[in-house]
């Protein structure tokens, strides 16, 4: 019942009528005076290495502002998605600030993409592959999508309506996330690359990659590719821009909004995900109300708007 109620949010969002209003510019700047607290995992992880989080957004900004291939990098692949590179180089800052440290120089990430191109795994759980899994009658529904997109999309949600925290068939199922339980085939939390990119994310996002920088589908069953392309920065730089591309393309499509304007928007979005969703709960909320609610910043979202001038100084 709940993945039926939000499918017809969403399609009653984009092909029931217009938004309840035309499209809206979100202001800039935060919606928060103060930062909204950060996670307690992200906490006692930065405690655990024995840093602090003004460390390592300094590392990082360090690190793009002595990097000029990457920063060249940076302003290639918003052009090519056409967005402002600002939005790219807030969601690095934000996941080399909260989540992980900044590595030294670009190349060392070539290097670490280098060592899992031969690693042979796969995304499941339980002895049960996700492609397998995906199989399963309860997907029927996701079949006929075409667009890596809606496809996987389609399949997150019926995780969570379905399967999420549930006993199917005998078989019970953690109340975690799809990509959490299917996706991460060495440890939990994992991502990798210059932008920290989930593997669902990628797969998501791979219709729209190969379309725009001509990289290849990836393919679930092959996760050795998946993990390649988000380890590579060329490669993840490209689904980094396509994922806050489809953020602003969501909110616009759905929620009548234009968060072009506000990187601290389009970087919580890109840590959050579901987009989609979520656009489609904040428009629901806005014609119930009859009033315009913003979309508002988390903690990682406030810290690039808070740090705005400096990171457009980089640029």
């Amino acid at each position: 019942m709940r993945r039926l109620l939000t499918s017809l949010v969403i399609a009653m969002t984009i092909a029931g009528s217009a938004p309840a209003f035309a499209v809206q510019v979100v202001p800039p700047g935060n919606r928060n005076a103060e930062q909204p607290d950060i996670p307690g995992a992200s906490v006692r992880r930065t405690k655990g290495t024995k840093t602090t989080f003004d460390v390592k957004y300094e590392k990082v900004y360090d690190l793009l502002s002595t990097d000029h291939e990457l920063l060249g990098k940076i302003k290639k692949v918003s052009n090519a998605y056409g967005i402002n590179p600002i939005h790219v180089i807030g969601a690095i800052v934000g996941e080399h600030t909260y989540n992980v440290d900044a590595y030294d120089r670009l190349q060392a990430y070539y290097v670490k993409a280098a060592s899992y191109a031969g690693e042979s795994f796969r995304f499941a759980y339980d002895g049960e592959s996700v492609d397998d899994f995906v199989d399963r009658p309860e997907f029927a529904a996701c079949n006929g999508k075409a667009d890596s997109y809606t496809l996987w999309t389609c399949r997150e949600d019926v995780w969570e309506s379905d399967f999420r925290g549930k006993t199917v068939g005998g078989k019970s199922f953690p109340n975690n996330r799809f990509s959490a339980v299917f996706f991460q085939p060495f440890y939990a939390g994992q991502t990798f690359g210059l932008g920290q990119v989930n593997p669902l994310t990628a797969l998501m996002l791979s219709d729209l990659v190969s379309r725009v920088s001509g990289y290849p589908k990836l393919n679930e069953k092959n996760a050795g590719s998946v993990y390649k392309a988000i380890m590579n920065p060329d490669i993840s730089l490209a689904f980094v821009a396509a994922s806050i591309r489809r953020s602003i393309d969501d909110y616009k499509e759905i929620a009548g909004m234009d968060i072009s304007d506000n990187p601290g928007i389009t970087a919580t979005l890109y840590n959050v995900g579901n987009s989609r969703q979520r656009a489609a709960a904040l428009a629901a909320k806005n014609r119930a109300s009859g009033t315009m609610v913003w979309p508002e910043e988390n903690y990682y979202g406030w810290l690039i708007n808070d740090k705005l001038d400096q990171l457009k100084g980089l640029l």
